[in-house]
């Protein structure tokens, strides 16, 4: 059994116990306040969903718009309103906490994580309440939450969601076909993020069986960024960036120093791609994988869907796109297949 799960359990235990001592409390949850009060002919036409980002930059911007939007156009459509509380936690892993603690004493209906730090907090927070959480922006909800699942299983808790992983061996392969004289690989990520971690750990299993080196660059926070790039630039012929929501914030920096010398970078996702100055990359839609979650999330709130048993939802819609200036400065050769990134494509 898992460490989440045992704890999710023991508390679940204790609500029981505290329940049946005050039989007429509500926990907030839409679902649960309609089986408590024994109405169950009357729907509820409004809800409250907590919206808990864990920093602002363009993939999960668009990720909680492409919620945002599709949540909102689902329940127009059946007379329904959508009251939100959007909160960013301005990538302060403590504040994602303190957020979600606020959303289960406010009683919102459904909480909305963007971001894997986010659906930790937001997990733990509602683990007696059981308000459900949708998550997006996560690369591997079993690794998050420290629960043994396939990508696409259901969690088994009050949490599901949209995964933005993408094929990491065909991510390492990329570096190849864009650069194939690269001896040594290096991957620039923040190591407070558990799903960049799994992320390297995939391209280095792929570099290594093709006899390439990868080595790893990991900082803890912001502070380090700029010491940890110029080390791994220097080092390396190519640089990997996952998709991490620290670099990503911080692409102009790592972008500085990759042009100074001259090293190229591949991106795991647009957003990066586009804030570092990439050469290319093999990306999702963090729009989609967000409209995804917001019908998740108009499922659960509007048909009762019990979020435990829906499977985390995973796109198969992925795009190679490439830098115009940056391929032709380092004297790239596209493959067919590839798009020449602009902004407006990314949606």
């Amino acid at each position: 059994m898992n460490k989440l799960f045992k704890k999710v359990t023991a508390i679940a235990l204790s609500g029981v116990l505290i329940a049946s001592a005050f039989a007429g409390c509500s926990s907030g949850n839409a679902a649960k306040d309609d089986s408590t009060s024994g109405n169950t002919d009357t729907a509820k036409t409004s809800f409250k969903v907590g919206i808990c980002q864990l920093v602002q930059h363009d993939a999960l911007d668009a990720a909680t718009k492409g919620f945002q939007d599709k949540l909102t156009e689902l329940a127009k459509e059946k007379g329904i309103t959508i009251e939100y509380d959007y909160q960013n936690a301005s990538n302060d892993v403590p504040a994602c906490t303190t957020i979600a603690n606020q959303f289960v004493s406010d009683g919102v209906d459904l909480i909305m994580a963007n971001a894997t730090p986010a659906l930790q907090a937001c997990a733990t927070a509602t683990a007696s309440s059981k308000i459900p959480v949708v998550a997006t922006s996560v690369t591997d909800f079993g690794v998050a939450l420290d629960i043994d699942m396939g990508s696409t299983d259901a969690t088994g808790i009050n949490v599901t969601g949209t995964n933005d992983l993408a094929p990491l061996a065909t991510q390492a392969q990329q570096i190849l076909d864009l650069f194939p004289d690269t001896k040594v690989v290096g991957c620039i990520y923040c190591s407070a993020e558990a799903n960049s971690q799994f992320q390297v750990d995939g391209v280095k299993e792929a570099l290594d069986a093709k006899g390439i080196k990868c080595n790893f660059y990991s900082f803890s926070d912001s502070n380090d960024i700029q010491a940890v790039a110029t080390k791994a630039a220097q080092e390396s012929d190519v640089i990997y960036i996952p998709t991490d929501n620290t670099a990503a914030s911080n692409g102009n920096i790592i972008s500085t120093v990759c042009e100074e010398a001259k090293t190229p970078i591949i991106a795991g996702e647009e957003g990066i791609f586009n804030n570092t100055n990439a050469v290319a990359t093999l990306s999702i839609s963090f729009y989609e994988i967000g409209q995804k979650a917001g019908e998740m999330a108009f499922d659960i709130l509007a048909n009762g869907s019990d979020p435990a048993t829906m499977n985390v939802w995973q796109t198969s819609n992925l795009t190679y796109y490439y830098n115009e200036e940056k391929a032709k400065e380092y004297n790239v050769k596209i493959p067919d297949g590839y798009k020449a990134y602009k902004a407006e494509v990314s949606k």
